[in-house]
């Protein structure tokens, strides 16, 4: 994440913060939903963030879940229809054209394994496979919605448990 961004969803964090009225040590826990739902960040970047803050485990992991599960029912039910409008307008064309080609990539190991090929491959904490892209893909792919989001969130759950071993384990028996 570059510093300009980091800075950025810092200061929002803390204005919602501010404007709701609530303690200042709600803005890490803020700042951690907004770094969760962030496309290629997302709660593989946002537990690695709580955990540099000392941050408790088990309520980093449910804001990072829910911050990053926010945005698939929008991204499921809105994208194809989105995409199709913006292939119509000549400016705008390339950005569907481009989501079409990185989604191809990823659909031939997802449609082999269906709902288990989606679980597994947002599941799996590596850049580019969360939970966006799995969206992305599962909306090209026509999968149904409720398929979609159950295996997406199964694997939103497992991708954070993970990352929570991987920080709080492996990182803090070293910090």
């Amino acid at each position: 994440m570059t510093e300009a961004v980091k800075n950025t969803v810092k200061a929002f964090s803390v204005s919602i913060v501010t404007a709701l009225g609530l303690g200042a040590e709600c803005a890490n826990y803020v700042y951690i939903f907004f770094i969760s739902m962030l496309p290629i960040i997302e709660l593989r970047g946002a537990i690695p963030v709580a955990f540099a803050l000392k941050m408790p485990l088990l309520p980093s992991l449910l804001i990072s879940i829910i911050g990053n599960l926010l945005p698939v029912p929008f991204i499921l039910l809105f994208i194809t229809p989105l995409c199709d409008m913006l292939k119509k307008t000549r400016a705008l064309e390339w950005f569907p054209r481009m989501v079409e080609k990185r989604v191809s990539k990823n659909s031939e190991k997802i449609t082999k394994y269906a709902r288990w090929g989606l679980f597994l491959f947002v599941a799996i904490p590596l850049p580019g496979t969360g939970a966006w892209t799995g969206a992305l893909v599962a909306s090209f792919l026509d999968f149904k919605f409720r398929d979609a989001f159950l295996s997406i969130a199964a694997g939103v759950l497992c991708a954070g448990l993970v990352m929570c071993l991987l920080s709080y384990g492996v990182l803090g028996l070293i910090f």
